[in-house]
């Protein structure tokens, strides 16, 4: 397990979001610890003005009794990253959990 120890930085920049996700998250299912730096780099195709209203409609998700409760909606580019690889993992199981853990 020698191999597992050493971390794998990624540069964002220029990447198709999805793409890059995907990679991401069959390799920290394999056990490898990912650092992705530059995420505000990372390129989401098709045309801006759709995926702008996709994102505002993503925003609009929420619950209507407490909305403190989620989704939560985060702004920052690793973090919109970060939740488009947990949707490819099974965030839920212990295995999932501790690949979104090495990430």
């Amino acid at each position: 397990a020698d191999r597992f120890n050493k971390v794998l930085i990624i540069d964002g920049r220029g990447h198709l979001l999805g793409r890059l996700s995907a990679i991401v998250a069959k390799q920290v299912l394999l056990g490898h610890k990912i650092v992705v730096v530059r995420c505000e780099g990372i390129n989401i195709s098709g045309n801006f003005y759709r995926n702008k209203l996709k994102y505002l409609a993503f925003l609009r998700k929420r619950m209507n009794t407490n909305p403190s409760r989620g989704p939560y909606h985060f702004r920052a580019p690793s973090r919109i990253f970060w939740r488009t690889v947990r949707g490819m993992l099974p965030h839920k199981t212990k295995r999932g959990q501790a690949a979104l853990d090495r990430l």
